[in-house]
């Protein structure tokens, strides 16, 4: 009988397992740009946003998914990076509020500027997650062609823990830029004949 070695050594062919502390090379687009760090399987998107990238506009609060602070864009769509893994997002585009706006001559995007107006935000430490799920979110109404109402964004809002602002502000912000999104896309889907 052959006694086993330890570790055990790999079979060709075999499925290789990983440790917990194996580090793995992820590779990702941080807010349009190219970025890669390494992560074990446990690291946590939000940990490896801000310890390995060094990108703290995903803040992070209370680290269950409740907060929502640390929500994200990932391939478009929000998601709370407390609850997603790095080796997740591997190839895939990530974004956070420091890339919402459009070029380097439009500092803020169209809704960080109605935050702005509308005094949305106070402390800061929520507005970037409440940013990102407001604007993946606001897509869908802008795509059926509809103004939503104050209490579809106060569902939204629902997601999310602010102790500054009382969500009024927000409110008005978000409402604010869902219609001004529409007028420019119904006014983009009316073609001016050329004389």
């Amino acid at each position: 009988m052959q006694t086993p070695t330890f570790p055990p050594q790999a079979t060709p062919g075999a499925p290789v397992l990983r440790t917990r502390d194996q580090r793995h090379t992820v590779q990702l687009r941080l807010d349009g740009v190219p970025r890669q760090g390494s992560a074990t399987p446990r690291t946590l998107l939000s940990d490896f946003l801000r310890h390995s990238l060094g990108a703290t506009a995903c803040h992070v609060g209370c680290e269950h998914g409740v907060c929502g602070a640390c929500t994200v864009q990932v391939d478009g769509v929000a998601q709370r990076a407390c609850l997603t893994l790095a080796l997740q997002v591997d190839g895939c585009t990530v974004r956070t509020s420091a890339g919402l706006a459009v070029g380097p001559d439009a500092p803020l995007s169209d809704l960080q500027q109605a935050f702005r107006q509308h005094f949305a935000l106070q402390c800061g430490f929520c507005t970037p997650g409440i940013l990102m799920a407001c604007d993946d979110w606001l897509q869908r109404p802008a795509q059926q062609g509809r103004l939503p109402g104050e209490a579809e964004v106060r569902e939204l809002l629902s997601g999310h823990l602010c102790r500054c602002t009382g969500y009024t502000p927000i409110v008005a912000a978000v409402l604010q830029v869902a219609q001004l999104r529409l007028a420019a896309a119904r006014s983009d889907a009316v073609e001016v004949p050329h004389a």
